[in-house]
């Protein structure tokens, strides 16, 4: 009987359900009733049970619906299942979640990709609760390759805990299973969580095609912890890869003997225990024959050129250092933007005692520089918004832009690094899908679901656009912060050149400056390797990383 009384609170009293009670509480059946009424819910506020508990047989259109999505009718099939999502039909929540889940898959089917990309947005929002939720991941891995790194894609596979991916590592899944593993660290790596896309970048297996990236990706995020060896090992793993011939990888290949130098050169810069600076000299030669390694062919290559000027300098081969500026500086590279070298040969010049043509160097800069400065700041004030610095990106790449000599290789250089190009990709690829829509059938172009996806569209490209303008502010104002920057360090340079001229050359700064004018300046050592061409005005491309000038010291001790 006891029993039995137990039973029947617990029905009557919510508040023994809701705290999770054995027996209820309640001293009697009128004290549970009024708690009852106190404690009215409805049903949205504790949840629907799981959709695929309450199924239902199919609506017409959706067995329909099914039957077309089979024989690969797919634009048929889409506009079936839009009428299911749009509640046109009396299908059950799982019926609906079938239907949004086919219609996702038609749409990629036929070639809309960010409709598509929308429709799985919106099972993702409801994660596992909406039962497809796990079979979604698989299209989301395909949709990656479709889309570039702007659609967002990667923050959709973020919102897929780290079990649910496991459930897709069998033979017959491997490759995908890489692929979102790959997916899910840059999402980890994006958000800042830096130990989690640290392990599933190491996870990635060596025979996915992304092994090379995921590699790369790991000595970055090493890098960002401080970790220098395992970022080597991580970078040397990428130049492993390219050297088993995988074609594809030749610009990460380069990146990764940039990113090692990089490495090498930032761990040769030490504190002894005094506190006092120190180079490693092993660690920065290690630096400079990384810089070396990076392909002539590759879009890095001057800016290897330009980084390992300043770790010769430091290892005291100052006429290597100043060949790779001359050749910074010659007509095969018109529109190199690099501001630093001049400073780079100014501090090259002082060091030698020779102010005369540090100060030179000095002038040369605010001539050229001074003017670009405020000519870069001009412009960016002339924009309105986003949208017009979209729209001035195309004319730069187009090369309409109204835009004086001084500062059109600067801004063409600046913008045309390779996330403003995946904006202008993702952009046109709207475009075309929104082309591809108009050129459908009326049945599909005028239906509920082509003015859904017409509006997708429409909206996704205005958030592209302004992105793409945003990037290019921020690479406007970049250019001027980074010129105040280099003024700066110029500025110290001549203070420095200002105090040792008031000093005054002594007698033997004087006879040592004489004696090398009248020998023709100090020969270059070369090896056996090599043979010495003066230099007669005329560059030679196959020569490029090859230039040297003399620099004579006349600093005397």
């Amino acid at each position: 009987m006891n029993q039995l009384v137990a039973i029947a609170s617990l029905r009557m009293c919510p508040r023994a359900l809701f705290w999770s009670c054995a027996f209820c509480l309640c001293s009697s059946l009128a004290a549970q009733s009024a708690a009852a009424q106190d404690m009215a819910f409805t049903l949205e506020e504790t949840g629907r049970p799981p959709a695929a508990l309450v199924d239902a047989p199919p609506s017409e259109a959706l067995a329909n619906g099914l039957r077309l999505y089979q024989r690969g009718r797919f634009q048929e099939a889409a506009v079936q299942f839009s009428r299911i999502v749009s509640g046109s039909t009396e299908d059950s929540v799982a019926n609906v979640a079938k239907a949004q889940f086919f219609l996702s898959k038609s749409l990629f089917h036929l070639g809309h990709h960010r409709a598509a990309l929308s429709i799985f947005e919106e099972i993702t929002e409801r994660g596992s609760d909406h039962p497809y939720f796990v079979q979604s991941l698989p299209w989301l891995a395909q949709l990656a390759t479709q889309l570039p790194e702007p659609a967002g894609v990667v923050e959709l596979v973020g919102r897929y805990p780290a079990e649910t991916l496991a459930t897709l590592d069998a033979t017959e899944t491997s490759m995908v299973h890489q692929h979102l593993r790959y997916l899910s660290a840059r999402y980890a790596y994006a958000h800042g969580a830096l130990e989690r896309a640290s392990r599933l970048f190491d996870a990635v297996d060596p025979d996915s095609e992304h092994y090379a990236a995921a590699r790369f990706f790991a000595g970055v995020t090493h890098v960002r912890r401080r970790r220098a060896r395992p970022a080597i090992d991580a970078f040397r793993s990428v130049l492993e890869v390219a050297d088993r011939g995988r074609e594809h990888d030749a610009h990460l290949r380069n990146l990764a003997w940039l990113s090692l130098a990089r490495v090498y050169y930032t761990a040769a810069h030490r504190r002894d225990e005094t506190g006092a600076h120190t180079v490693d000299p092993a660690l920065l030669e290690a630096a400079i024959d990384a810089w070396d390694r990076v392909e002539p062919s590759s879009e890095h290559w001057l800016e290897a050129l330009f980084e390992q000027a300043w770790g010769l300098y430091l290892s005291h081969q100052e006429s290597r250092a100043m060949g790779n500026l001359f050749t910074l500086a010659s007509p095969y590279f018109e529109g190199a933007y690099y501001p630093e070298a001049l400073i780079l040969e100014a501090v090259v010049f002082f060091g030698a005692c020779q102010t005369e043509n540090a100060e030179a160097k000095v002038r040369e800069f605010h001539e050229r520089y001074d003017p670009v400065r405020e000519e870069l700041a001009t412009v960016m004030a002339g924009f309105a918004d986003h949208e017009a610095l979209y729209r001035f990106l195309l004319a730069v790449r187009s090369g309409e832009a109204a835009l004086s000599p001084r500062i059109r290789g600067v801004v063409s250089s600046t913008l045309s690094d390779r996330t403003l190009l995946r904006h202008l990709e993702y952009i046109r690829l709207l475009d075309l899908e929104a082309e591809l829509l108009e050129a459908r059938p009326a049945v599909f172009r005028d239906s509920p679901l082509g003015d859904r996806i017409r509006a997708d569209l429409t909206v996704t490209r205005s958030f592209a656009i302004d992105g793409a303008g945003e990037l290019v502010e921020a690479r406007f104002e970049r250019l001027v912060l980074d010129l105040d920057e280099l003024m700066n360090q110029m500025d110290t340079v001549e203070l420095e050149i200002y105090r040792v001229r008031r000093e005054g050359l002594t007698e033997a700064q004087r006879a040592e400056r004489e004696r090398i004018r009248a020998a023709g300046g100090l020969e270059i050592e070369v090896d056996e390797e090599h043979q010495v061409w003066p230099f007669d005005g005329e560059y030679w491309r196959d020569e490029l990383p090859y230039y040297r000038q003399r620099v004579s010291s006349i600093c005397t001790r």
